[in-house]
């Protein structure tokens, strides 16, 4: 049987990551969470995460623990059907991975089979069975260890990870825990520097860093964080890169003052009837109206 592939473009690989990683390349990954947001990231990044922080972004919710199944597929299925070239991770939300095996599994290739090429869990080494049990029915996992969202109440709130000896130490180990369980890559959040920067030379495969320094393998940062969409505190390790929330605001002021104007829509955004119809129009009146047979 021949199989025919649709990309032009060569995908973004599991292998060609860690291959990059080797090289030296520096590799970037966003969030995505609709078509739209997908289709601008895209080109450009080498990851697109359907991040759990969905919930935070988008939803309205304080924190990712609202977030379910169903409101992870439904935005992984709107990223998918676009066809990324980037490589597709889905954010196994809270509760999805903690309760069985046969769950775990079940979630994450529910996942896969609308789209993603891998998904992502948080946790150390008190998650290996569940890692182990994806990578064994062939589900690519990438780790997330250090500052975890899910873990906010335990955490005592969203706090930097890592700073005292033994949770730096614990952090390390957690590391080449999840990595002998057969994750493809780990996510480290919130931690300082030089403890991901230890972590990223003593592991084969790829760090991701988000505020967690320079010399991780690569860097994540929310898509809608990037680019200034989200009104209010800035977390220290964001770089915004446009002021996003005020330009679409003046962009949809200057319509509102248009159309109050009268100077939206003119000719060019209306369409006009064909030829000799105008005039049929002009005449018709309630009173001649064409009545339907009862």
């Amino acid at each position: 049987m021949s199989h025919t592939s649709e990309a032009t473009v060569e995908r973004v690989s599991i292998p060609g990551l860690q291959r990059w990683k080797q090289d030296g390349r520096r590799l970037v990954m966003t969030t995505a969470y609709d078509a739209v947001t997908a289709r601008i990231a895209d080109p450009i990044v080498d990851m697109i995460l359907i991040g759990d922080s969905v919930g935070n972004v988008c939803l309205g919710f304080e924190n990712t623990l609202p977030v379910s199944m169903t409101m992870m597929n439904h935005h992984l299925e709107a990223v998918a059907r676009t066809k990324p070239r980037s490589l597709l991770v889905a954010d196994m939300p809270f509760l999805s991975f903690h309760l069985s095996r046969e769950e775990t599994i079940r979630n994450a290739g529910g996942f896969l089979q609308r789209g993603a090429d891998a998904v992502k869990l948080e946790g150390g080494a008190k998650r290996v069975e569940m890692i182990r049990a994806l990578v064994d029915s062939e589900i690519p996992v990438m780790g997330h260890l250090g500052l975890t969202p899910q873990s906010v109440n335990a955490m005592g709130g969203f706090k930097v990870q890592g700073r005292k000896a033994d949770d730096a130490l614990r952090l390390l180990d957690d590391a080449h825990r999840l990595q002998e369980a057969g994750c493809f890559a780990l996510v480290l959040e919130g931690i300082p520097a030089e403890l991901a920067a230890r972590a990223t030379e003593t592991l084969t495969i790829p760090t991701i860093g988000i505020g967690a320094g320079p010399r991780c393998s690569g860097q994540v940062l929310v898509f809608h964080d990037v680019l200034g969409l989200i009104e209010g505190h800035v977390p220290k390790f964001v770089r915004a890169y446009a002021d996003g929330f005020r330009v679409l605001q003046d962009a949809l002021s200057r319509w509102v003052t248009d159309v109050r104007n009268g100077a939206f829509p003119t000719p060019q955004e209306s369409y006009r009837l064909p030829e000799g119809i105008g005039e049929t129009i002009a005449n018709w009146t309630p009173s001649n109206r064409t009545r339907c047979e009862q």
